[in-house]
């Protein structure tokens, strides 16, 4: 019996890189998995596709889940589609290679939106859903920048990683009564698209050799998740898992 059996997760921004990780994960451990991104590509059927080859149920749902009335119609499709919710991942975000003198507002209002309004909208329509149920897991996707700062001045980016630990532990509090526990899993540098898009591959390589273990891969945040996510976790609420290699030690 796989660990997440009969269980219905959502991930968003799981077209690539870290939450496609984490989808197909999830789906390795019996999950049925709602694959939600903001792609018009051919990215999001393709971890369908891989799913569905584990022997698991997929559904891709396109939705900028910044958006009041996108976060809904996604929920209302992952319940028609599967009847209930068990997990969520918020994963969607992004990052910008700009420091305070260079960003504008326009830039720090994408991001807030991207990665933190995000993580709020979804985190409440899924508390939703599974305080009625009685039972459910949030895991947010954060960074070691929410720990450390930023390490190349981008500020927006990191006070976003930064909210997100301050709301995993506030709705810690609030889901513990309804049988929610609600985690945060902080990744170092994790061998990405996006990873390269930021840092350029003089960057990676140069990281690369700074960390004890080496750069991540998205697979090692997806393990972090399902473990949160199964019976392992049950009794782990308000907590930040660090998967960063030994990048910073706390």
């Amino acid at each position: 019996m796989h660990k997440l059996d009969g269980q219905v997760a959502i991930v968003t921004g799981a077209a690539r890189g870290i939450g496609r990780g984490i989808a197909l994960v999830l789906a390795e451990q019996g999950a049925d998995v709602v694959v939600n991104d903001l792609s018009v590509g051919t990215q999001p059927q393709e971890v369908v596709a891989l799913i569905t080859g584990l022997g698991r149920r997929a559904l891709a749902v396109k939705a900028d889940v910044s958006m009041v009335a996108d976060v809904e119609r996604l929920f209302q499709a992952t319940l028609e589609h599967f009847g209930r919710l068990d997990i969520l991942v918020n994963n969607a975000g992004t990052s910008q290679a700009k420091d305070i003198f260079q960003i504008e507002t326009a830039d720090w209002e994408r991001l807030i939106r991207t990665n933190l309004t995000s993580c709020f909208l979804c985190s409440q329509a899924a508390m939703r859903i599974m305080a009625r149920q009685k039972s459910g897991r949030i895991v947010n996707i954060s960074s070691v920048v929410g720990h450390q700062g930023a390490l190349f001045g981008h500020v927006h980016y990191a006070a976003t990683k930064s909210g997100m630990l301050g709301m995993t532990r506030t709705l810690a509090r609030t889901g513990a009564p309804l049988g929610i526990t609600v985690n945060a899993v902080a990744p170092g540098c994790i061998e990405t698209e996006l990873l390269h898009e930021t840092l350029s591959e003089k960057g990676v390589e140069e990281m690369r050799g700074k960390i004890p273990l080496g750069l991540g891969t998205p697979r090692d945040v997806g393990l972090a998740v399902a473990f949160l996510c199964s019976e392992g976790g049950r009794y782990i609420t308000g907590a930040t898992l660090d998967v960063n290699g030994g990048l910073y030690m706390r």
